[in-house]
């Protein structure tokens, strides 16, 4: 049960938005955490570029959030901390508001009816304008997503409100890079382990 399931795109996987790499683990906010965590408990992690929540990803299953979240899930949880629902807000997918409540909770219940004593973290973040500066994530978030994108929070609350979750809110607590207005440089990422670390028991 000392097993905590990190779920998540590519803030998760620790992508570098300097240059598109993947930071190190010493870096990246799955490897501090396993850092504070000590021997206490195994960070498994399981982020991907590009992966949405619950819209159907074109790149296939590994991409898609409600496809491949039941294949990670087991009896040795004690955590999972999901940080996912930003790509599903790419123009390509046209989601509703409603559509994000819908396809986060029905996640959040995956995991209850699959791991019935893990502790879930819900976790949510903004998109800033500067990722309209970004020649490559320009193509695929607009001024709808950044909109959308400030609703997340709200939504993400609630939920967690309604299904005895934790909830962060790393807008309060990291910025994201003015690079690409999406991602998470080094020192953010300190800030967000830690603070996920708060939470653990």
């Amino acid at each position: 049960m000392n097993n905590i399931l990190c779920f998540g795109d590519s803030n998760t996987f620790g992508f570098n938005p300097e240059n598109g790499s993947r930071y190190d683990k010493n870096t990246r906010w799955t490897g501090i955490l396993q850092c504070l965590c000590k021997d206490n408990f195994h960070i498994i992690e399981a982020g991907c570029n590009n992966r949405t929540a619950f819209s159907d990803n074109p790149a296939g299953k590994m991409f898609t959030g409600y496809k491949i979240l039941p294949e990670l899930l087991n009896d040795n949880l004690a955590y999972v901390i999901l940080s996912i629902g930003v790509n599903d807000l790419q123009f390509q997918y046209k989601v509703s508001i409603d559509d994000i409540k819908n396809g986060i909770s029905n996640l959040v219940e995956v995991i209850k009816n699959t791991v019935k004593n893990a502790k879930i973290i819900l976790v949510s973040q903004e998109i800033t304008e500067n990722v309209l500066k970004s020649q490559i994530f320009s193509a695929l978030f607009d001024e709808n997503s950044i909109e959308k994108s400030k609703h997340l929070a709200k939504i993400y609350k609630q939920i967690a409100l309604e299904n005895n979750c934790d909830f962060i809110d790393l807008k309060t607590i990291a910025r994201t890079s003015t690079i690409d207005g999406l991602h998470f440089e080094p020192q953010e990422q300190k800030e967000i382990a830690n603070e996920i670390f708060k939470h653990l028991n």
